[in-house]
């Protein structure tokens, strides 16, 4: 009101009409309330603003500060993906609120990575509609051009080989002659051996159980029964079983093994309810030549007996952590050297440090990091090479790392968790240092937990094993298929490849199927002469 009067004032200076003068003073007031009106949603958006601002600090917190075993570089963990789309969506909204412009200038963002060279390529030309100057209208002349790609991509496409066996008659002798069909994994039955492969790199490499690859296969317009899928798995690992075999006689031939272990769930028939089983992993060395192998193996136990009975004759150094079913192999047995894993022993201090920010733990991981910062330096070295860089580096700071341990746990309390942790790792020092006198012993068991990780994740959507059958089945093709992945191969197509050949190919050439790289292949051909 005191708004409003003060306009009556002004505009009684004027010489107007009533009737203007009161048009006027009506205007004035609309644009005022509409400036008001304006600066309350401004308000309002400004708000909303800080608010996603707020949040997308608070994921980006949770996507950078991801409890991690190293310090300074974050993890990736199951639910990135979640974040990081979260952030993105904030990030939009944001970007759509009608805002004044930010002062400060937009984050740089990392550029688009090329599309790789081995797609094919659909191109689209986009020619002008007239070949002459709209401005002065004289021919235009090319002087150049602009190429943008998009990725795309079809889903699963279904097609079908029709085999036409013309049949011809000699009317002389009345015999009736006609080309065989092909043979097959499958005899008689539909599945193409390509169809064959997608269906085990569904269930196996992407986890997704049948269920959802008959649903696929509906969108698409063809009818796939569990039980006809269930049938084919079944008949293609029955299939692939001489070449896991075959995996596991070359992995066994090899001096440095990782071996580890993850629970899977198995049903129990009749009850109802599951049981736990084990899928033991045994890997190669990457620091041996030849191919990468790993060999999993089903048992329905964590019972150090399986790992005695799979390793039956080999010897060699072997890599684990502490779990008490491989102790028999390095005291009952005596031909296997056991290699401590420097990764068990610094998640013991880096647990202690998230718990309470132990300013001991955290000395240990400095230290402990001293020694993967040595083994980074001699990543691509000779064995030789390494060995001495070993020698003039890591002894030291082992032989410093031992001595600070001791001090230490002479200074710290039985029973509490930094006495556990430091008791940990002297308990199985000798274990922890003999990769430092070699140059061709790993210094941890990552490699066959790396390898083992995303068959952990996919239990998640598989759930449970049907049978011990159907565990030793999973482990056999995730034998192969996981080698092909170690070897640079693609698994599908590989598996595509080999289902095609194998029905006709001779046991005497088996090795030659095997998911490796054609020169290791090569190599492994002329060692067996």
């Amino acid at each position: 009101m005191k708004t409003h009067a003060k306009q009556s004032i002004e505009l009684d200076h004027l010489n107007l009409a009533p009737a203007v003068k009161t048009e006027v003073s009506n205007l004035i007031q609309t644009l005022l309330d509409e400036t008001k009106k304006q600066a309350n949603e401004l308000k309002l958006l400004e708000g909303k603003n800080q608010a996603l601002t707020l949040e997308l600090a608070h994921l980006r917190r949770i996507r950078y500060g991801v409890k991690s075993e190293a310090l300074s570089q974050p993890q990736l963990s199951l639910f990135e993906e979640d974040w990081q789309t979260d952030i993105s969506a904030i990030e939009a909204e944001i970007e759509q609120l009608p805002l004044p412009a930010p002062q400060k200038p937009k984050r740089a963002r990392a550029g688009r990575q090329p599309l790789p060279d081995h797609l094919p390529r659909i191109e689209h030309r986009h020619e002008p509609q007239s070949c002459q100057c709209k401005q002065c209208g004289s021919d235009l002349v090319k002087i150049g051009e602009d190429v943008t790609e998009q990725l795309d991509v079809k889903p699963a496409e279904f097609f079908v080989h029709r085999h036409i066996r013309p049949q011809y008659a000699c009317r002389a002798c009345e015999t009736v002659v006609a080309e065989p069909v092909p043979p097959a994994v499958i005899d008689g039955g539909m599945a193409a051996p390509g169809l064959l492969a997608w269906i085990v790199a569904a269930k196996y490499l992407d986890h997704l159980p049948l269920y959802r690859i008959t649903q696929i296969a509906a969108r698409e317009g063809v009818t796939l029964s569990l039980s006809t899928l269930a049938e084919w798995v079944g008949r293609v690992g029955v299939a692939l079983q001489p070449l896991a075999d075959r995996l596991t006689l070359h992995l066994l031939q090899g001096h440095v093994l990782h071996a580890d272990e993850t629970p899977v769930a198995q049903l129990d028939p009749g009850s109802g309810k599951t049981q736990r089983a084990y899928l033991w992993a045994y890997r190669s060395n990457d620091f041996e030549l030849g191919p990468r192998i790993i060999v999993f193996d089903y048992q329905t136990s964590r019972s150090g007996k399986h790992a005695r009975d799979f390793l039956d004759g080999w010897q060699g150094h072997l890599v684990v952590d502490d779990y008490a079913g491989y102790k028999s192999l390095f005291t009952l047995v005596g031909n296997c050297t056991e290699l401590g894993c420097w990764a068990h022993a610094r998640r013991k201090f880096f647990d202690l440090h998230q718990a309470n920010a132990s300013t001991v733990a955290f000395e240990a991981l400095q230290r402990i990091g001293k020694l993967y910062a040595v083994e980074a330096e001699s990543k691509h070295l000779s064995t030789e090479a390494r060995q001495q860089l070993r020698a003039e580096k890591s002894l030291p700071i082992l032989q410093s790392l031992r001595d600070w341990l001791l001090q230490t746990r002479f200074h710290t309390a039985d029973g509490g968790g930094t006495a556990k942790a430091i008791d940990y790792t002297l308990k199985r020092w000798q274990s922890l240092i003999r990769y430092a006198s070699s140059g061709h012993l790993p210094i941890d068991n990552n490699p066959v937990e790396n390898t083992i990780r995303p068959i952990a994740l996919g239990k998640k959507n598989w759930l449970f094993t049907g049978s011990e059958r159907a565990g030793k089945r999973a482990a056999a093709i995730q034998t192969l298929l996981g080698t092909a992945k170690l070897n640079g191969l693609n698994p599908a197509q590989w598996l595509a490849d080999t289902l095609e050949k194998l029905p006709t190919w001779p046991n005497s050439r088996i090795d030659e199927l095997l998911p490796f790289a054609p020169e290791d292949i090569e190599a492994l051909l002329k060692e067996c002469g």
